[in-house]
């Protein structure tokens, strides 16, 4: 296929994606995630330039490339891969790139003159010498392991649990049901689970990694292809089934439906089910009793926001992964100032990243702060005050501030008291003797086991971590 048949594809899709951001008033996310020019094609291949190998690797993990990819598909019909080099070691050919006759197989190798330039492949074409068909039909993703994983006191019980379900397949908590707010790593177990199983059986096990919207679509599909026996084929003869945000099937009774049927066979061969959603099975609506039964059948655990000192190892574990580093007053800045999200942690500290290597200036607090103003509206945790914590508090457990203070051990005292030293430890820069001071002259062992209590508690207490989340976005938003 001669050369840049694909280029005014690929223009339009970058105008498509530009305007989307801007409505959205992202035009500086565009600029810098979609920062990749085109070079030259091929039948089957787009090959462009990016600012550095960095850059192209947050682009790829974060998705920018894959939403390229389905766009050209979408306008095209066609599965392009595209390859990236280096910005500044590139020369655009002076002749037409070579064809493959359709007759002749395509070649799984890198030519010479792809060689050349360092074209390197993306997370998309498989390893050219040994091509894994199985793997990259389980749809898992490769990094989310357990090993890769920070594991804190937020997510024990449910690393835990995880580990024994992918030594255990089918036998230990199946299903496995895991729940918590976006961005804390239930999809990171769920795929974990699914590669520990996939890596000790290979291909003689059939796993199938989906969300529920996909499952949605394709059951719809299979219906008005009149398919569905082919649909029902390949899920109901998996050995392990990963389901994503089931939150998602609120309302969609036909596909309940089908997914009840679906984990029917599966129980009945002893297949392992993991489910994950934003939410506990309780507070779901539009979902059939009988499916949130099936759900609840085996075990269940939920993810709270890491603390600190757990944010703060998730971030060395990114920057070790990254090969990058950072000084610690910066680290120590994101810890505090991102703290129920994972996902945005790594986010802030990719764009941070990216930011310093364009720039080619090394990572300084200043920049960190600039850089992620418009990630971080929040103050710095300094500006929560133990007095808004307190008043905070004490005013939804309709109890007065002297009470937290005094000594009162009634439940209806001792609990909101657990509560607010609980908040005020994750969110104010205090140790344990200043915080017994603030409580009314304490000892800072009483705090200790008064916050120890808490994280306990919030391992189980679905009811507990909700209300605690409550607060602190109202101590938060405070007006004083």
């Amino acid at each position: 296929m001669s050369e840049q048949n694909y280029q005014a594809f690929w223009n339009e899709v970058l105008n498509i994606i530009h305007e989307e951001y801007r409505q959205k008033g992202q035009e500086d996310e565009f600029k810098l995630w979609f920062n990749m020019e085109y070079v030259k094609d091929t039948l089957s291949e787009i090959t462009v330039s990016v600012p550095s190998e960095f850059m192209w690797k947050s682009m790829v993990q974060r998705g920018y490339v894959e939403a390229v990819q389905t766009k050209i598909f979408e306008m095209t019909g066609q599965n392009v891969n595209i390859k990236h080099i280096p910005r500044n070691s590139f020369v655009v050919p002076s002749s037409p790139t070579s064809v493959t006759p359709k007759n002749e197989p395509q070649k799984t190798e890198e030519s010479p003159a792809e060689t050349k330039i360092s074209a390197t492949p993306t997370f998309v074409a498989p390893k050219p010498a040994v091509p894994d068909i199985h793997k990259k039909q389980t749809k898992l993703d490769d990094k989310f392991t357990f090993d890769s994983f920070v594991l804190g006191e937020n997510a024990e019980l449910a690393y835990k649990a995880s580990q024994a379900a992918a030594e255990n397949p089918g036998k230990a908590y199946n299903p496995l049901l895991i729940y918590g707010d976006s961005g804390l790593g239930k999809t990171h177990l769920m795929q974990a689970i699914g590669n520990y199983i996939y890596e000790k059986n290979g291909g003689d096990v059939k796993i199938r990694y989906l969300t529920a919207e996909n499952f949605t679509n394709e059951f719809t599909s299979s219906l008005k292809d009149n398919a569905i026996e082919k649909f029902k084929s390949k899920y109901r003869k998996l050995d392990v089934l990963l389901l994503d945000d089931i939150h998602f099937l609120q309302g969609k009774t036909q596909t309940q439906e089908e997914l009840f049927y679906t984990f029917e066979a599966l129980d009945a061969i002893k297949s392992q089910m993991v489910f994950t959603c934003d939410r506990p099975l309780s507070e779901l609506k539009d979902i059939t009793a009988r499916l949130k039964t099936r759900f609840s059948k085996g075990m269940t655990v939920n993810l709270n926001p890491p603390n600190y000192e757990t944010r703060c190892a998730i971030i060395q574990k990114k920057l070790e992964i990254m090969g990058k580093s950072i000084p610690d007053d910066v680290i120590d800045y994101i810890a505090k100032n991102v703290q129920n999200n994972v996902r945005e942690l790594e986010s802030c500290l990719v764009k941070m990243l990216a930011y310093a290597e364009l720039l080619d200036k090394p990572v300084t607090m200043e920049i960190a702060q600039k850089e992620l103003s418009d990630t971080i509206t929040q103050p710095s945790m300094g500006a929560v005050t133990i007095d808004t914590i307190q008043k905070v508090v004490a005013e939804h457990y309709n109890i007065s501030i002297g009470d937290l203070k005094s000594r009162h051990r009634s439940k209806k005292v001792l609990i909101p008291r657990q509560v607010a030293i609980y908040i005020a430890r994750e969110l104010c820069d205090y140790s344990y003797p200043e915080l017994g001071n603030e409580f009314g002259g304490k000892d800072h062992t009483t705090i200790l086991h008064s916050y120890e209590k808490i994280v306990d508690q919030l391992k189980t207490d679905t009811v507990l971590n909700s209300t605690i989340q409550m607060l602190i976005r109202n101590i938060k938003n405070y007006k004083k």
